[in-house]
């Protein structure tokens, strides 16, 4: 029996399956964590969602910031971007169920056993993690809620308000924990949000770090499995933190980490998100320093 965790898919099933097939993946006793990004960019959105609702038993998943598109999308077609692939499953005749499937997932997973927490973007600094649960457990309940739902979906999209205050009520509550778990890179040490950069950890703006920079993060010691950020390239120096985007759909590579041996494999991908022949261990220089502790 063993855990994997594998990075942004992005609508791309062909290296997913290669790296499976590389660990002899077997859904009857294996798991599979994935940190969201299931769909959008790549080429076989419907095709990738089809697979992991296949194997949703051996599956453990947490929503991405496509993913709720996705799922307002489906709400409100205008919602849709030329730049989406998602139309091919908001016309397939198992949409219904695969969308429903989509929203019971979670914002955030925390294994008890091995102190670890599975998310898209990230944790905010002046945040503990019973203190996170407690919130992405509001989203979770907004996108289950037949009544919320549709506010929540409506109302989810932007940048205000910027920092977490206690006092938020309503969709401005649920949009900044929507957008620290989904959309987070930069942050300050109180949690203002930078939703502007995209680039690397050194690129921060006056007065911001990368959310897991900070000494004083409340969730320090917690080990974190993170996607979201492929310019991050997979690499991470704070020890316990994992990040496993590294660009698949912009013709990177997909990762899969083993989550009790840390060991990684890649795929390459071509700039159309479809998988290269070769599978291989990252080397040292491409494998994240704290991947290596």
């Amino acid at each position: 029996m063993a855990t994997y965790a594998v990075g942004d898919l992005q609508g791309c099933l062909e290296p997913l399956q290669c790296l499976l097939k590389q660990v002899a993946f077997d859904p009857a006793k294996d798991t599979l964590w994935v940190v969201g990004d299931l769909v959008n960019r790549g080429p076989q959105s419907l095709e990738t969602l089809r697979f992991l609702y296949s194997i949703r038993e051996s599956l453990v998943c947490v929503l991405g910031n496509h993913d709720l598109h996705l799922l307002a999308a489906g709400h409100n077609i205008e919602r849709l971007k030329k730049s989406d692939t998602l139309r091919e499953i908001l016309e397939a005749p198992d949409r219904a169920e695969l969308l429903e499937w989509l929203r019971q997932q979670k914002l955030m997973h925390y294994d008890e056993q091995r102190d670890i927490a599975l998310v898209h973007a990230g944790i905010p600094p002046q945040w503990s993690l019973r203190k996170a649960l407690k919130c992405a457990g509001e989203v979770e309940a907004a996108l289950r809620d037949d009544n919320l739902f549709a506010p929540y979906l409506d109302g989810m999209y932007g940048n205000e308000p910027t920092k977490w205050n206690s006092d938020l009520t309503g969709v401005e509550r649920l949009r900044v924990i929507t957008n620290y778990f989904t959309r987070m890179r930069f942050c300050t040490s109180e949690g203002k949000l930078d939703l502007k950069g995209k680039e690397g950890a050194d690129t921060a703006p006056p007065g911001y770090a990368p959310w897991f920079k900070y000494k004083e993060r409340k969730t320090k010691g917690l080990k974190i499995i993170f996607g979201h950020w492929a310019a991050l390239e997979g690499k991470c120096d704070e020890p316990g933190i994992f990040a496993l985007d590294t660009g698949c759909v912009w013709g990177g590579a997909m990762t899969l980490m083993n989550v009790d041996t840390l060991e990684r494999l890649s795929c390459k991908c071509d700039e159309q998100g479809h998988a290269q022949p070769s599978v291989a261990p990252l080397t040292p220089e491409q494998t994240s320093a704290s991947a290596q502790r």
